[in-house]
């Protein structure tokens, strides 16, 4: 379609609508739509705010008492450069509630590109992670800015870093909106997934490395690289401000001007392409393949039962298989709850133990397990009758669970032990991996029933319906708190049997516990589930 001006024609010397205002009121239209009929919802999500308005104050803080640290533009320079990462990539790869991430919902409207970037840029200023960034550029400036001149250069660096960085998660967003539409184009993005999450363990160690060896000095090089790029390059202009290198000031600040230019403009460019290019939508679908093979019971799937608990563990695994938000998900704690054991013994700083963290990734995937079926999910509301069927569909779906995340476990375990070399704790890190295993299906199973919420279907940025984002978080962080806390005797008991020849009996006792904390776990959601179904079909069917 043709990118006409923001509003129709008007006769001359008529003022047009601003596009910026509507979308601000749009996006908090969103926001406070999203917590509509729901109490829970308003609580997790202004408890969500609280707790970053208090992070933010402490990180705030803490920069700011980094003032006249000789080691303070290293640090200070070197976060913002963190923090520019996160917003691009986080965006991407992790959920997010935020309805106007994803353009393509625009592409019908007569909107032009150029204010169709301001407005998006202002309205996504409006949020809980924009303030957080905020208070971090402002602590950042406040820990460097020196004299006059440094303290000119901090009210220009402030608004410079903020805009740069959500200028960057939208732009790469906009630009990657098809490929991630795609079903093709989401299961690529998986890789993508995996680099970052190896990347970022890789920088992980190499900044242990680097403080064992020296302590902050050693980033001193980093830092007279990272101060040139952008957007991090205006926190740099204050320290050379401050320092009295007026020119090399000038420089960073013309090297951040330039990049934020360039980057709306790639933006526009972006959003261009995507309001006049056609994508599958509007394309007649291909002729579909015809199925091979045998019926939907064949094959691997005729080993499990042919009852009710065999087709719902099915529906689990295929959907792990053929939803591109589930599989994402899967294979990202696949992936880093192997990575963080694995990378920790080949870095000499292992231990068997570090296997946990694999299960507490994978134990997530139990957390919210209606909000995965989405609207379809008032087809299996159809076959709960009573607490008996709720049960039923939730230790079937906990079972196809554990076909995955038990072998999963074991191999961590055993691989991790293998690379540390310390095959006796190989037993009592395996019990309380699945112990800790089993308590995260007791509350993931309770938190399913009790905090359920949507999975948009329509977005590919969005594994959260808008105003549910704080209750997904604190629901999963919730029950990863209850987790520790029902895993706590066999961790209480490991730590007293440490080093001992009789450790072996811990192997068999976590899994006892893991399995007697799961079954718990499903006894006690089961009637919950009979009783809040309409709630949790409208929850899940939000999206």
């Amino acid at each position: 379609m043709s990118t006409a001006t923001a509003t129709p024609s008007t006769p001359s010397g008529t003022a047009t609508v601003p596009l910026t205002p509507i979308f601000v009121r749009l996006k908090l239209s969103l926001l406070k739509n999203g917590l509509k009929g729901s109490s829970k919802r308003k609580a997790a999500y202004f408890g969500a705010l609280a707790f970053a308005l208090v992070a933010a104050f402490f990180v705030t803080l803490s920069l700011a008492l980094l003032r006249g640290n000789e080691h303070a533009s290293a640090v200070v320079v070197l976060l913002a450069a963190v923090l520019a990462l996160g917003w691009t990539f986080m965006p991407l790869f992790f959920p997010t509630g935020d309805e106007t991430l994803d353009p393509s919902r625009l592409v019908m409207l007569p909107l032009h590109p150029r204010p169709l970037v301001r407005a998006l840029l202002v309205s996504s200023l409006v949020g809980i992670g924009p303030l957080f960034t905020l208070c971090l550029a402002i602590g950042s400036a406040i820990a460097l800015a020196h004299g006059a001149a440094g303290a000119v250069a901090a009210v220009l660096a402030v608004p410079l870093l903020l805009l740069g960085c959500v200028a960057l998660a939208r732009a790469v967003a906009t630009a990657n909106v098809r490929l991630l539409t795609s079903r093709k184009g989401r299961d690529l993005a998986l890789l993508s997934g995996l680099l970052i999450a190896v990347g970022a363990q890789v920088a992980n160690f190499a900044g242990q490395r680097l403080f064992q060896s020296g302590g902050l000095e050693k980033l001193q090089p980093a830092e007279e690289i990272v101060r040139w790029l952008p957007p991090a390059s205006a926190i740099g202009m204050v320290d050379s401000a401050s320092e009295g290198s007026y020119g090399m000031a000038a420089g960073q600040l013309l090297v951040t001007l330039a990049a934020l230019a360039l980057l709306l403009w790639f933006w526009e460019r972006s959003l261009t392409k995507l309001m006049v290019t056609p994508d599958g939508s509007t394309i007649a679908a291909a002729k579909q393949k015809k199925e091979r093979g045998a019926g939907a019971g064949g094959g691997l799937w005729s080993l499990l039962p042919d009852d009710r608990t065999g087709a719902t563990m099915q529906r689990s695994l295929r959907y792990i298989v053929r939803d591109p938000k589930t599989k994402a998900a899967w294979v990202s704690a696949l992936a880093i709850g192997l990575i963080i054991p694995v990378a920790n013994a080949l870095q000499g700083q292992g231990s068997v133990y570090l296997a946990c963290f694999g299960s507490g990734m994978i134990g997530v995937q139990m957390y919210n397990q209606f909000g995965q079926d989405t609207s379809a999910f008032w087809m299996v509301a159809q076959t709960i009758s009573g607490p008996r069927d709720a049960y039923l569909e939730l230790r079937a779906r906990a079972l196809a669970l554990s076909l995955i995340t038990v072998p999963y476990t074991a191999v961590v375990t055993v691989v991790t032990a293998a690379l540390v070399g310390d095959w006796p704790g190989l037993p009592p890190g395996l019990g309380l991996a699945l112990a800790l295993l089993g308590s995260m299906l007791c509350t993931g199973s309770l938190a399913s029933a009790r905090f359920p919420y949507s999975i948009p279907t329509d977005g590919a940025f969005k594994n959260v319906a808008p105003g549910q984002g704080a209750l997904a978080w604190m629901g999963i962080f919730g029950g990863l708190f209850a987790s520790a806390l029902i895993c706590s005797p066999v961790i209480v008991l490991t730590v007293v049997m440490h080093g001992s020849a009789a450790a072996w009996i811990l192997l068999p006792v976590g899994a006892a516990w893991g399995t007697l904390a799961a079954w718990a776990g499903l006894r006690l959601a089961a009637p919950t589930v009979a009783r809040k179904l309409p709630e949790i079909l409208m929850a899940v069917s939000k999206g």
